[in-house]
């Protein structure tokens, strides 16, 4: 068989994740540090455990409605309206297979050949690939330490063609941990009014923000929630990476068209995950503040360390990342963190996998204990003292 011409060319093409790539070296590395991935160190909530250990035991075991279990989506509106003062009725919500699949669909929904996808970048790993697999054009806007790694309503404007269709928001940011204030929205939604232009707002981070301002979603702002398409889920606010499941609110003729969508290619998001996920949200309010203060104290502690190494550190405000700037080293990101992983078994990820704008940086999840960051971060001293850099 001759795949080179069976094989989709658009799929062929896609970028594969540098996460992955990464993690998957030091996964067969012993004794090696991993700060690689996103993933919460604490364990799922025992409430939510125990949830789903008794939907199993009562047989809960078959598909629900494709949309989602009415029950809840009915606590996701609850929750929206409590936490992020967001107003859905459950017609205007659907759950998915995580928030990835939820991004999938929105932009399937969406674009067709040639429509442009507005990415600010450095980003998550995921917008690039799935734009380019449904044939739409990616914009990417790059995005600078001295602006906050914010998007500014002057790169907003330049970036809008007759050919744009959506505008990807992914803040709190993964990689940079930046955030988008009410103010800086504003600014945003002036622009936005008027167009035809869709925001996909990922704001699977929206529980993870520091400091006395706490997430403000551009959905709740005047003339918005008809224009945007929000993307959460469970994975990062409550521990719940391995269930899978997220969820998507936005207008109904959108969220009818990402339905139809998922009957074809899923058929609903896992049952047992599903009825875990109402207790999350009815009872689960109080964890997610304590491991919210817990990731506070370690992200402090990550900027001051890299700062005194002399790798300057934007501060982020949101999710569970550091992005360090590591230019000073004269190293590229991409040689930095495999020097550092085979020379100091410590897993970092290259800034340019989340854009090309990246190069110059690292991605640093603090998405672990102290402990695993204080030898972590020894590691890297002894590293950069080796080489002359301190």
């Amino acid at each position: 068989m001759d795949y080179s011409s069976l094989l989709s060319k658009r799929a062929k093409e896609m970028r594969p994740s540098g996460i992955r790539r990464f993690f998957d070296i030091a996964a067969e590395m012993k004794d090696c540090i991993s700060l690689g991935v996103g993933e919460p160190d604490f364990k799922t909530p025992w409430a939510v455990r125990e949830a789903g250990i008794t939907s199993l035991e009562r047989g809960r075991t078959c598909y629900t409605s494709n949309i989602g279990l009415k029950e809840l989506r009915v606590e996701i509106c609850r929750y929206l309206k409590r936490r992020m003062q967001l107003e859905y009725t459950p017609e205007q919500v659907m759950v998915t297979v995580g928030g990835s699949e939820a991004i999938d669909l929105c932009i399937r929904a969406l674009i067709e050949p040639g429509d442009e996808v507005i990415i600010p970048e450095p980003c998550y790993v995921s917008y690039q690939p799935i734009t380019t697999l449904t044939g739409g054009v990616p914009v990417s806007v790059p995005l600078k330490a001295e602006n906050g790694f914010r998007l500014t309503a002057d790169q907003l404007k330049a970036a809008i063609t007759p050919r744009t269709k959506i505008l990807i928001l992914p803040f709190p940011s993964n990689p940079t941990g930046a955030v988008m204030r009410r103010e800086h929205l504003e600014e945003l939604a002036k622009v936005l009014r008027g167009t035809n232009v869709t925001v996909l707002s990922d704001e699977i981070y929206a529980e993870l923000t520091y400091g006395y301002d706490r997430h403000v979603s551009i959905a709740s702002l005047p003339e918005m929630a008809e224009r945007t398409l929000v993307i959460n889920g469970f994975s990062k606010a409550y521990a719940m990476t391995g269930w899978r499941l997220g969820f998507a609110c936005g207008p109904k003729p959108l969220i009818d068209i990402m339905v139809k969508i998922h009957q074809s290619c899923i058929m609903c998001a896992p049952t047992t995950s599903q009825y875990a996920a109402v207790t999350a949200l009815r009872e689960c309010d109080e964890q997610i503040e304590e491991m919210r203060t817990q990731y506070d104290m370690r992200r402090r502690y990550l900027v001051k360390r890299f700062n005194e190494m002399g790798l300057t550190c934007f501060e982020p405000e949101g999710a569970f990342y550091v992005f360090p700037c590591i230019r000073s080293t004269g190293m590229t990101s991409e040689d930095f963190c495999q020097q550092l992983l085979y020379g100091k078994k410590v897993a970092v990820v290259p800034g340019t996998a989340f854009g090309d704008c990246g190069e110059g940086f690292v991605r640093v999840s603090y998405a672990y204990s102290v402990e695993h960051l204080q030898e972590a971060t020894k590691r890297i001293e002894s590293f950069l003292k080796e080489k002359g850099l301190q």
